[in-house]
């Protein structure tokens, strides 16, 4: 979703989220890891953050109604007791129960949940950068513009030298080139469903009927 929608406000420097209206009915994400290794899977406004070894999964129900809403994955993270610590990538501000976004890179997962005509709307944002390959698929795809997206290339491992950082790859948004550039479309041309850049809605924005399905979030 880009800039100039009102259902996310994208901005790597905002770390506190408005708030959200709360319904009876929720939609249910499914967070999975299929990676060979652990990730800290991060959601807000609501889920906070939980650890996820291979295989494993998280359930995070969200009221319908719920929009600026995003789900990412954090690696190489160590955390205390407490809940207290820091991650290689998606760092939000040191804490495990994230609250506020995450640090750039991260492949991002962004979803606004019963808006206009009673629909889910959903995407795959690459604005922030790559960090992890995922799918965003919802559970009963009707067709049209309600079906499983995925950014699964090697762009980590492809990423140009200006845009690499240890653990993932930076979107040329995040250090000030941001618009359909030659940086740009290496993101696009791997990931023709995910947002490249702000604007970017055509062929990057997906919307399903919010009374009819749930969805999952795939790491790998």
């Amino acid at each position: 979703m880009s800039t100039n929608m009102d259902y996310l406000i994208r901005s790597s420097s905002v770390f506190f989220l408005p708030s959200f209206v709360t319904y009876t009915y929720s939609t249910s994400f499914e967070v999975r890891n299929n990676c060979p290794y652990t990730i800290w899977a991060a959601s807000t406004p609501i889920g906070g953050g939980r650890r996820l070894d291979s295989g494993q999964t998280w359930v995070i129900d969200a009221p319908r109604g719920t929009k600026m809403a995003r789900i990412w994955g954090r690696t190489n993270c160590n955390f205390d007791g407490a809940g207290r610590g820091s991650c290689q990538t998606g760092d939000c501000g040191g804490v495990l129960q994230c609250t506020g976004w995450g640090k750039s890179p991260n492949t991002l997962a962004e979803y606004a949940l019963n808006q206009f005509s009673n629909l889910d709307f959903w995407d795959i944002s690459l604005i922030e950068g790559f960090n992890i390959p995922m799918t965003f698929a919802p559970t009963n795809p009707s067709g049209g513009k309600c079906h499983a997206v995925q950014c699964t290339a090697n762009i980590n491992g492809e990423c140009p030298n200006q845009l690499k950082v240890p653990g993932g790859c930076n979107n040329p948004c995040t250090i000030g080139q941001c618009g359909p550039n030659d940086l740009s479309r290496f993101f696009k041309q791997r990931c023709p469903d995910a947002y490249s850049y702000p604007q970017d809605d055509p062929t990057s924005l997906f919307a399903c009927p919010s009374d009819s399905t749930n969805y999952r979030v795939v790491f790998c």
